[in-house]
Parts: structure tokens; C-alpha cells; sequence
């Protein structure tokens, strides 16, 4: 287990969401039903691609690196939205139902990373 990495990876996570969230904000702005869509597929893309790279360096118990990748991925996230947004009352997209989207993180963060782990431990013989 390398924690280090999964907090690396976590807030590189939570850094590049906001990122996307507040261009996409930018471009459509109030239109309800394009951020509904584009912000999943973001945080999906984006803990597909740190898990991937955070599973490649284990060879023996790949699912439980990845249960315990997503967990730390969605502490990471709990920890970094309550420091930036939630104490100081900052109003943002993803903040306006916050219990939904804590929720939604976890359920979505442990669910893609257990998957990738389960993959990783796949031997894949392509003839």
C-alpha cells in the first residue's frame, strides 16, 4: 500500500474536477442539464485514469489495493471540498447538494477502483 501516492493521486483528482467543473461552468453557465452530464463523465474519466496508474505498481492483491485506493481517494475529496468550500462557505456546483454528491463520489470512487484492482489481477492471454 502506498498511501502517499493515493493522496497524491487523490488530490491531483479533486484539483483537476474543480478545474474542468468551473471551465465547463464557464461555458455553459447556467444551463442546468449539460453540467449534469459533463460532470460525471469527468470525475468517472479522471478516477479511471489515477486508478489505473495508482494499480499498475501492485502484482499480488490488486481488489483490495483498489477498495483501499478509493477510499482514500474519497477521503482525500471529503477532506479537500471541507477545507476549500464547506467551512469557508464557498458556493459551488458540487457543494449546492453536498450530502448527494459525497455520495455520489464514494459510491462511484470505491466502485471503479475495486473494478480496476479486479482487472489488474486478470491474466489476459489475447491470441
Amino acid at each position: 500500500m502506498k498511501i502517499k501516492l493515493a493522496i497524491l493521486f487523490g488530490i491531483l483528482i479533486w484539483i483537476f474536477t474543480n478545474v474542468f467543473i468551473s471551465i465547463i461552468n464557464a461555458i455553459f453557465g447556467d444551463k442546468i442539464i449539460p453540467i449534469t452530464i459533463v460532470i460525471p463523465i469527468i470525475i468517472i474519466i479522471l478516477i479511471t485514469f489515477f486508478g489505473t496508474l495508482y494499480i499498475r505498481n501492485f502484482n499480488s492483491n490488486e481488489v483490495l489495493e483498489g477498495l483501499t485506493c478509493g477510499i482514500i481517494f474519497v477521503l482525500t475529496d471529503i477532506v479537500l471540498d471541507n477545507i476549500f468550500f464547506v467551512i469557508p462557505q464557498v458556493k459551488t456546483i458540487l457543494i449546492e447538494n453536498y450530502p448527494l454528491h459525497i455520495f455520489f463520489m464514494a459510491v462511484m470512487t470505491i466502485l471503479i477502483t475495486t473494478f480496476l484492482g479486479y482487472l489488474a489481477q486478470m491474466n489476459i492471454d489475447l491470441k
